[in-house]
This record gives C-alpha cells, structure tokens and sequence, in this order.
C-alpha cells in the first residue's frame, strides 16, 4: 500500500482544519438510532483540538440532491457530537460562503463547528472545483476521517484535498492499516469468507481475492449458484442460472492461483422463508425439489473452522446463512464466535465489514471482539475488489 499522511505530521495549534467526517448516521423521527460513527469519529476531534486546532467539521448526510430539505439537516449531529465530546459544537447554517467563512474566521484554538450538509450543494456529488475552492477557502489543512465515504470523488473528499496539505484522520489510519494487514501485506495463511445474495454483485470481490487469499469460503445465496454450476440440483433455493459459466470461471481462476475455495458440504433447507420454521439438514446431493437452500450445515460449519484454526488472517464480507431470520443465523453466529475466540487466544487477525457483516457479528455478540470491523460499506468492498478509492489516494505522499 503506497504510503499516506497521518497526524503525526500535522502540527494543529493555531491551524484551521476541515476535518471531512462521515455523520450519515440513521435516523428515525428525528432521532440519531445508531451513534457508532459519531463515537468512533471522536478521538481524531479531541486529538486536533486538545492540540490547539480550529477542527471545522463537514459530512454529508442523506441524498438531498443539491438542494436544501429541512429533514436532511446535519444540526441534530451537532449536538450528538457535543455530547460524545463533551464540549460544545457550533452549528454553521451553510459549507460554503460569507457564513461558513465568518465563523471559521472567528474561531479560537480548541474550537469545533459543524457545517451543513455538502450534499446541499449540487456541486458537492459532482466534485465541482468551485465548491472545493470554497471549502479549501475555510481551512489551513484538510483531514479526511471517512474512510466510508472515500470511494467517492466528491467536492469534500477528493476535490479540496488537492487543495490543502491533506492528512488522514485516526479513523481512517486504522481502516487503511487494517485493510492493509488483510490483503496488503498480510500474515499467510489468509482465509477470506464471502456470503451474499448474488455472485452478479461480487464478481470483482471474488476475483480479486483468488488472487489475495490461500482459502475462499464462498457461502449465502451465491454458494447455490456455485453449487448448481457443479451440476448440483438446488430445488428452489436462490440461485442466478445466468451465472453457472462465471461461477466455473472463477472455480478455474482460482484452481491456476492456488486459492481453494470451499463451498458448502450440507445445506439447511425449509419449504418457506420464514421465521422457526420446521428445517431439514441435507448433503449437497440431497436438496428436496421442493425445498430452498437458506444456510449451511454443521459439516460445512466445521470445515470453515478446520481452516480457520490454520489460518493468520480472516477477511470476511456476508454472512453465511438467511441471519436475520431465525433458525438461518446458526451457522454464522457460530463461525462468529469461533473467530472471536480464536482472535482472542490464538492472534487470528480478522478483519470484517459491510453492512450484513457488520449486523451479523452484532447479532453474534462479537463485533467488539474482532481485530477490526469496518462500518464502511461500499469503500470497504471496493478496496477488497481492488479498486482504487480516490478519497485514499489523496492523502498519498
């Protein structure tokens, strides 16, 4: 991984940092249901203002357009981060302009304002020069602490870092170190599993992988695809017929790099999809034709942990089995906690993120006990594809 600036190069005191954070938390009748991205967004705030910078905060928030909505506001957040500060925070009606630019002005050491949402700006999504210019007018530096919101060239993650002496957040070090140790340069064996609906979805994650890890588990819905691509029956489980050729393709593609992937060898099966239903647990030849395929059996559960037990590293994006919806999260909560525990007693570096991944390992009881889990999403899936995230690459050098 090319090398990026951090903090450490930094010198805050008197400076005037824009700090671009990712506070598109949800929200449900106006109340902020889920606060992770606001604590975790903390310590970079603190560290810049115990230091005696001027932190100028910026996010996006929802999909408003390039146009003010009242309801997609960034106020609330301000004060959800004074709370996590302890320390107030002054909300800015606007990012850019004669406001946003009197109240940078007016900032003494240690302060921290919020502005307003940057996707009020049609500039904003559209990485206009002009906004990044009116942002980078703010500032003596720039901080880029969504690593989330990295995969996209935008005005307040791409554009004003070309502007500023630009530097990575905390947050976004530690998601860069991290993603590093997992596919960068990391401890082998390395043991990927990737579960989800679609193989259609994950094309660039699977082949990119056979060529990062020594073992691709391969589990959720696309495993039936794989399966059925063998010229196994899959009665009426999910599956893309489309893709049987793909799925062989990457069978070979993974045969020439010498990356084994391990499919399921039993399945747990139901007549409906729904919750506590009666299941059925059958061997991969054995799927009734009137029943669908929505999680993998213990046979496949302890083959995963073989080859856990044996690896260095985990990556891991989707989960295993139908989770939200009981019996179907047996499987995945079980491979969770074997990963937490041998994170913990054997040094499994394990490495996991997106969004079903992260809700599953929360369903678990173990997010907190893996090396690290990324609430990144899309830019955490794109980096595993390969791809290069243009908010990354601006802090480069």
């Amino acid at each position: 991984m090319a090398a990026f600036r951090t903090l450490d190069k930094l010198s805050p005191q008197g400076q005037r940092i824009l700090l671009r954070a990712d506070l598109n938390v949800p929200v449900k009748d106006g109340r902020i249901t889920d606060r992770t991205r606001i604590e975790r967004l903390t310590p970079t705030i603190r560290e810049l203002a115990e230091k005696g910078g001027r932190v100028i905060v910026c996010s996006h928030f929802d999909r408003p357009k390039g146009k003010r909505v009242p309801e997609m506001s960034l106020r609330p957040m301000a004060e959800a981060l004074a709370e996590a500060l302890g320390t107030p925070v002054t909300f800015v009606e606007d990012c850019v302009g004669p406001e946003a630019e009197a109240a940078a002005a007016a900032m003494r050491d240690g302060d921290v304002i919020l502005l307003e949402n940057t996707r009020f700006q049609a500039g904003e999504e559209k990485n206009d020069p002009e906004l990044a210019k009116g942002l980078a007018r703010l500032a003596d530096a720039y901080v880029n602490d969504a690593f989330s919101a990295a995969h996209r060239a935008h005005a307040s993650t791409e554009g004003v870092a070309r502007l500023l002496p630009a530097y990575a957040g905390r947050l976004m070090q530690a998601e860069l170190e991290a993603l590093d140790a997992a596919l960068g340069s990391p401890s082998r064996p390395v043991v990927a599993i990737v579960g989800g609906a679609k193989v259609s979805t994950k094309l660039d994650l699977l082949g990119n992988l056979t060529k990062k890890v020594d073992v691709l588990v391969i589990g959720g819905a696309m495993a039936n695809t794989f399966l059925a691509a063998q010229g196994h029956a899959v009665g009426k489980s999910l599956q893309e017929a489309e893709m049987h050729d793909t799925a062989r393709a990457i069978l070979e593609e993974a045969k020439g790099n010498n990356c084994e992937i391990l499919l399921p060898l039993d399945l747990v099966v139901a007549a409906t999809f729904a919750a506590n239903v009666p299941t059925r647990t059958v061997g991969i030849d054995n799927v009734p034709s009137e029943m669908m395929a929505l999680d993998v059996g213990p046979d496949t559960v302890s083959a995963i942990e073989g080859r856990l037990r044996q690896a260095s590293t985990l990556v891991w994006n989707g989960p295993l089995g139908a989770f939200e919806t009981p019996p179907f999260d047996t499987a995945t909560v079980s491979v969770a906690q074997s990963v937490a525990a041998l994170t913990q007693s054997a040094g499994l570096k394990s490495i996991a993120g997106g969004g079903d991944t992260v809700a599953a390992l929360k369903h678990a009881g173990v997010a907190e006990r893996l090396t690290y889990v990324s609430a990144a999403g899309g830019a955490f899936l794109e980096w595993l594809e390969g791809k290069t995230l243009p908010g990354v690459a601006a802090l480069e050098g």
